[in-house]
């Protein structure tokens, strides 16, 4: 069935494309932007050259000006999509303004006459419904000249941090992972056009700079047709382009910061009319790369290197070629808890030996390492059919390839018990090759858009992993419920299959290799129009998914968008519906759905019967209902309800007790919640920006796909990304258009839920026969009791160090009095009152303050420009954590006070 219509879509491009051939056409435009141009006249229809032309919205910060050519002509290209504000002064003629909209890539031309100065004229005045848009998709826009004066938490993912605190309904994450709308990293990147759906946090792959971006948009409401597999979040990029730079320009920055962290970052952007070229390269090395685990930085150094390049060409009047180049390589060490700084011996094993593991060499601090290597190429071919419509046909191909590397001495990966009981290391990659190709028309009350795309997805996995846990194999059970390892000797499975794999073992063992592969192919078929009718807009839309990996699937999804523009209020009222279909992560897919029929990976996965467990594609329905208001010509107000109800919900485990993670199945998930943004647009150099959200992410047992699955009852639990409330206000300053500037960050969590956190009584069972009264925190090392904040009356948790290697708990027997008992780090229920859903515990509330102030004209130069930057991450060194424990990620601290300073030449 899915060959048919492969075959269907391949005749379809041929047959669109022979089609093209043969129309006549004009002007050009691609990509995920389009162009707006046009000529200036005077009231007898003579050109007016050296007029100044002016685009700019309020709300997105975007800015352009150009200046008429001896023809009278102009040209913006690469507009990205959104409503913008014209103004054209010339000497001589009356100041000109328009509003004019940019929604498709058909190109936007005009012809403007100017009145002369003095006589009788109408002129568009700027007001409250110049910042309002009649949309009934829920999104936000962020042009440069936002995220170019904003302080970003994490520089080796600065596009994740910026999209985490310049758009609503985000949870923040550690290491550039960021959750929409209550869903797990359910996000994803639309580059010029091109569709990434695989996840991007940076220990999974690389994103592309945000000094190639352009612009964004993210779409947090239901999503329009033309998007698919994980839309909880979509982010829309438009990158930079050097059409239309008769002149080089660009700049050279550098900087140092705390940590040790540098970064040197070039680009250039040079073409002309027919023609540009845009090229960011980029390096970064850190002592601090990724969020460890604890809040002194051990064992986190890592570097990353970026190249990006765009090329545009126009190669006839009718005709574009766009295409997009980027690699990047990072390169970086896990970091180090106390626990494996320390090599903690568990066993007792490595202290009775002198310091000396099983293999008989020194056992240091733990030594994993990481490095990702990402190419992407994504041509694409844009040929204008008419004045109304535009043809786009593209191909894309991006690989990840992702290795992790153990410690040289496999017993330093020896953790805490609850942590990491083997060595472990992998090779993985993952190849996403397809090809796009839409239709756009826009004529009258319509704007149409027609589309497909076909892609596959080849994943190669190779795990090596060895136990180093000598108490590993003696935990285990036999089928009869009994030990299978008795007196030194493997009596039954899966002890007798593991044992060959325990290096801890007499004579040492060997690692075994889990090898898997597959490829994944979707098709999905689109066709939507945004009608406008008076005050009304309709977004109508259908979309069809086809899935073939290791299982089928295949979904109608239906897209429905309303709203209504109450005009005298400046008011826009929106309701909208979309029924999505959910992709399964693509990341280690192939060890989940299959590695419980291996006799060796099954009890490593806690798997319960040795049978594969293939995860499928889930489908969602998702209803939205908001409005945006205006007050008066300085503040606007966007927000919304949200309400998703999901089949086959996804989330991620872990291989064992190693760094590897792998995706998992729940039974549905429900997620009702609120987000909303407030914009002030510059006023006298004054803008704010304050986006916040509140979400629930209900999960409901059994689990029913990927490794571990468990048929059971159902049952309703909040996932670790789930929050009460978070927000960030961005507050800018700049009191003179040429002089300096400061901005300020606000970001206030109210707390993830935690993992595993002991509590007394309630569904926590950590307690002595379930004991309100009592607390046992036995099931947590002495450093993660630290890494909690947990303490007992008076008596803190210490972790281990060189003169004391285990630590000390927070009571000797671990058992704590319940009155005497918590934290300082997490939200502990009272006892007898902890419930996996009303009442989890949570991470502690946080408020961070960040702060950038600068000068991007140092010497008022007019071609050659000198800038400085100052930034403060974190100024009041709040000591607090992202998450702790989660099954997910495990347990990570925010950055403590960073310090960078930045000089740049600008040209």
């Amino acid at each position: 069935m899915l060959a048919s219509y492969q075959k269907s879509l391949h005749a379809a491009f041929i047959a669109i494309f022979c089609l093209s051939l043969g129309l006549p056409a004009f002007a050009q435009s691609g990509g995920s932007s389009a162009s707006i141009s046009g000529t200036v006249v005077d009231p007898s229809d003579a050109i007016v050259p050296n007029a100044t032309v002016e685009i700019h919205n309020p709300v997105s910060a975007f800015a352009r000006s150009t200046i008429t050519d001896s023809s009278g002509k102009f040209s913006f290209p690469n507009v990205p999509f959104n409503p913008y504000h014209l103004s054209i002064t010339v000497a001589g003629f009356a100041s000109y303004t328009q509003d004019v909209e940019v929604r498709s890539t058909v190109p936007l031309v005009l012809k403007i006459s100017l009145q002369v100065a003095g006589s009788s004229e109408s002129v568009t005045v700027e007001s409250g419904g110049d910042l309002i848009e009649n949309d009934s998709t829920f999104h936000t826009d962020v042009d440069r000249g936002l995220f170019d004066k904003i302080p970003l938490e994490s520089q080796s993912s600065s596009l994740s941090s910026l999209v985490t605190l310049a758009t609503p309904g985000i949870a923040a994450d550690s290491n550039g992972l960021f959750h929409g709308l209550g869903d797990h990293a359910e996000n994803s990147f639309s580059v010029d056009g091109q569709p990434i759906t695989d996840q991007q946090s940076k220990v999974f792959s690389n994103q592309i700079p945000l000094d190639a971006v352009e612009s964004l948009e993210v779409i947090s409401g239901a999503p329009p047709a033309e998007y698919g597999d994980k839309t909880s979040v979509v982010i829309n990029v438009t990158t930079r382009s050097g059409m239309g730079m008769t002149t080089p320009h660009g700049s050279i920055t550098a900087s140092y910061g705390s940590f040790g962290t540098s970064n040197l970052d070039v680009n250039l952007g040079y073409g002309g009319q027919k023609w540009g070229n845009f090229i960011s390269v980029s390096g970064l090395n850190s002592g601090r790369f990724l969020d460890p685990p604890e809040f002194v930085i051990m064992h986190d150094k890592g570097n990353e290197e970026n190249v990006f390049d765009r090329l545009d060409f126009q190669f006839s009047n009718i005709d574009t070629l766009h295409l997009n180049l980027g690699f990047t390589r990072s390169w970086f060490q896990t970091p180090n808890s106390y626990d494996s700084e320390f090599a903690t011996p568990w066993n007792g094993v490595i202290v009775s030996n002198g310091g000396l593991g099983p293999n008989g060499l020194p056992v240091g601090p733990a030594d994993q390492r990481s490095q990702i290597k990402t190419f992407n190429i994504a041509p694409s071919w844009t040929r204008l059919i008419n004045n109304t419509t535009v043809f786009t046909l593209g191909a894309f191909v991006r690989r990840d390839a992702y290795n992790y590397y153990p410690s040289a001495n496999p017993f330093s990966d020896l953790g805490a018990p609850n942590l990491q009981s083997e060595t472990v290391g992998q090779n993985r990659t993952l190849t996403n090759a397809g090809a796009l190709s839409n239709v756009t028309y826009v004529k009258g009350i319509h704007n149409i858009k027609a589309g497909a795309v076909y892609e596959q997805t080849f994943l190669d996995e190779s795990d090596t992993l060895g136990i180093v846990n000598p108490t590993y194999l003696p935990s285990l059970l036999g089928a009869n419920g009994l030990p299978c390892f008795v007196g030194g000797v493997a009596i039954a499975a899966p002890c007798t299959t593991l044992l060959p794999y325990d290096l801890t073992q007499p004579g040492g063992g060997s690692e075994y290799t889990f090898n898997g592969h597959t490829d994944v192919k979707e098709l999905a078929l689109y066709v939507q129009d945004t009608i406008t009718k008076g005050s009304w807009s309709f977004n109508l839309g259908l979309r069809g998914d086809f899935y073939n990996g290791l299982t089928t699937h295949k979904e109608a999804e239906p897209r429905i968008g309303i709203a209504y523009n109450v005009k005298p209020t400046n008011t826009v009222l929106r309701v909208s519906y979309a029924r999505t279909m959910e992709s399964p992560f693509n990341e280690n897919l192939v060890l989940s759905s299959i590695g419980c029929t291996n006799p060796v990976v099954n009890p490593l996965l806690l798997c319960s019967a040795p049978v594969s467990n293939p995860l499928s594609p889930g489908w969602r329905n998702e209803f939205h209902a908001g409005l945006q208001q205006a007050f008066g010509k300085y503040v606007v107000f966007s927000g919304e309800y949200i309400w998703k109800y999901t089949h086959n919900a996804y989330d991620f485990s872990v291989l064992g007790a190693t760094p590897i993670t792998f995706p998992i199945e729940w039974n549905n998930s429900k997620i009702p919640g609120y987000a909303g943004r407030i914009s002030v647009p510059n006023f006298h150099g004054f803008s704010a920006l304050m986006v916040f959200s509140s979400v629930a992410a209900r999960f409901f047992t059994p689990q029913i796909g990927g490794a571990g699955s468990v048929p059971g009852a159902i049952g309703a639990f909040r996932i670790d990304h789930d929050e009460k409330f978070n927000q960030t206000t961005h507050l800018q300053y700049q009191p003179w258009k040429t002089g300096p500037w400061l901005g300020f960050n606000w970001r206030y969590d109210s707390g993830l839920v935690a993992g595993p956190a002991p509590c007394a009584g309630g569904n926590c069972a950590n307690g002595p026969a379930g004991s309100d009264s009592v607390v046992d925190v036995s099931g947590l090392s002495p450093d993660q009791q630290f890494e909690a904040g947990l303490f007992c009356g008076a008596v803190r948790a210490t972790p281990p160090s060189a003169a004391n290697p285990i630590g000390t708990p927070i009571s000797p027997n671990n058992l704590c009095p319940a009155s005497q008992y918590g934290s300082t780090l997490l939200q502990i229920p009272a006892p007898g009152t902890e419930n996996d859903d009303r009442n989890p515990p949570r991470i502690a509330s946080r408020s961070l303050f960040d702060l950038a102030i600068g000068d991007d004209n140092l010497f008022r130069g007019d071609r050659y420009k000198w800038s400085a930057q100052f930034t403060v991450v974190n100024m009041t060194n709040k000591y607090a954590l992202y998450n702790f424990l989660s099954t997910f990620s495990g347990t990570h601290y925010v950055t403590p006070r960073a310090l960078a300073a930045q000089i740049g030449f600008h040209f």
